[in-house]
């Protein structure tokens, strides 16, 4: 498997608003889109800086990943997502060549197929992901813009 470009970089924010407003002030970002991932337990407010998007997550629960992120770490840098050509194919890769993955087979979301390839500890205590499709606001939100 070969990572083609960085896709997403996620910051861990114990308040997204407050953040949105910091990032938005300091940096004049403008956003994306704002979306929330049940499946995650997250509200994320996407921008993108040309090709790479950023993304500032808060924790839904206090249970999950983020949250639990969080309280050990407190904020910063949580997830950095490589683009790959097909996701189930450099899973299948990274297992026979005898790698721990944390997913087994992709998952999907925004029209896009992810996976969380490699517990943050062999990554320099960043989770990493893979992705191989485009995000798309309308994919799961058909009356978004």
């Amino acid at each position: 498997m070969k990572a083609r470009a960085i896709d997403h970089i996620c910051l861990a924010v114990r308040d997204l608003e407050a953040a949105r407003r910091q990032y938005e002030d300091i940096l004049g970002l403008e956003l994306d889109g704002l979306y929330e991932a049940p499946g995650e337990s997250i509200r994320v407010a996407r921008y993108y800086l040309g090709e790479v998007a950023l993304e500032l997550m808060e924790p839904m629960t206090a249970d999950c990943e983020v949250a639990r992120f969080l309280a050990k770490k407190g904020e910063g840098v949580f997830l950095i997502s490589y683009q790959v050509d097909d996701v189930e194919a450099g899973l299948q890769e990274l297992n026979e060549a005898g790698h721990r993955t944390i997913d087994r087979a992709p998952r999907r979301l925004m029209g896009n197929r992810y996976a969380f390839i490699t517990p943050p500890k062999y990554t320099c205590g960043v989770l990493t992901e893979i992705v191989d499709g485009r995000f798309d606001h309308s994919y799961d939100n058909p009356g978004a813009g």
